[in-house]
């Protein structure tokens, strides 16, 4: 699809990359919005990349719109002829799930849920033709997530997982949204997974919760000082089952700022990744645990 560019208001410049949610329609529209920021466009005052678009605010009073159209039309035309790689970082993130925080709010709400008989998890995993809530976790877990977007809530990410279309894991939003939902809860809606930065309202299935923080805006949390969000576009996420003992260990590390993410810079290759995912993200797995 070629991209449709719209105007919002007098200030805002949006581009539709795709009309339906792909690995290559984000990497589109991240790959150009990282060059736009590169170009140093005059008059750019923010770039937000989406799922499958994205938008350029910009001062009419420094670009014209025409000239701001003309300008990002140019560098996505220069962007599609680059090489489809991004410089990009790969974070490992605990997973504590059927953890018995999220169990025992999704029993709470269980008359908004399309399977009040059954768990979030037992029914992911029977609407994915998968045996057990173990084989789903394996799913989830066994194949690394890229991070879309971050925002609807400040730092909570948005995330597509690498894998073919056959196995994309597919849960629907509960049938009416929650009225509470733990912080750092792993939730899962459509095609999309996320993390809930704060606690709050909330309409993804519920997985489990993660100890390490990744919103902090007072910046207390050591490797959150330089900047309040944790997460960008762009970065890829593997997620680590563990269990309640391990969860409890690292509650303390970040409590007394033991707690160290672990995190590997990464040059990311579309043409590579789709030649073979499996093994790209074998490769992917081995970076993180440094072989």
């Amino acid at each position: 699809m070629k991209s449709r560019y719209s105007f919002g208001g007098d200030e805002h410049l949006f581009v539709e990359c795709n009309e339906s949610m792909s690995l290559g329609a984000f990497f589109k529209s991240l790959s150009v919005t990282n060059a736009i920021r590169a170009s140093g466009i005059k008059g750019v005052t923010e770039i937000c990349p989406a799922n499958a678009s994205f938008q350029i605010k910009f001062n009419p009073d420094q670009i014209k719109p025409d000239d701001i159209l003309a300008e990002v039309q140019a560098v996505e035309k220069a962007a599609e002829k680059a090489e489809p790689t991004i410089k990009t970082r790969i974070v490992e993130i605990p997973v504590f799930y059927e953890d018995p925080w999220t169990h025992e709010t999704l029993m709470r709400f269980r008359e908004r849920h399309q399977d009040p008989s059954s768990t979030d998890l037992e029914y992911a995993a029977r609407i994915n033709n998968l045996g057990s809530v173990n084989d789903f976790i394996e799913a989830h877990s066994g194949s690394p997530w890229f991070v879309s977007m971050v925002g609807f809530v400040a730092g909570l990410p948005f995330m597509y997982q690498m894998v073919d279309k056959p196995r994309q894991l597919q849960v629907p939003k509960y049938l009416r949204p929650r009225t509470d939902t733990p912080k750092l809860t792993i939730g899962h809606g459509g095609c999309f997974s996320c993390i809930y930065s704060v606690r709050g309202a909330g309409g993804y299935q519920m997985f489990g919760v993660t100890p390490m923080p990744i919103f902090d805006p007072e910046q207390k949390t050591s490797y959150l000082r330089d900047f309040m969000v944790f997460f960008r576009p762009g970065d890829i996420v593997k997620f680590k089952p563990i269990g309640r003992e391990e969860y409890d260990e690292m509650i303390g590390e970040v409590s007394t700022e033991r707690f160290i993410p672990t995190i590997r810079d990464v040059t990311f290759d579309l043409r590579e990744f789709q030649e073979d995912i499996n093994s790209y993200n074998g490769k992917l797995e081995g970076m993180i645990h440094g072989y």
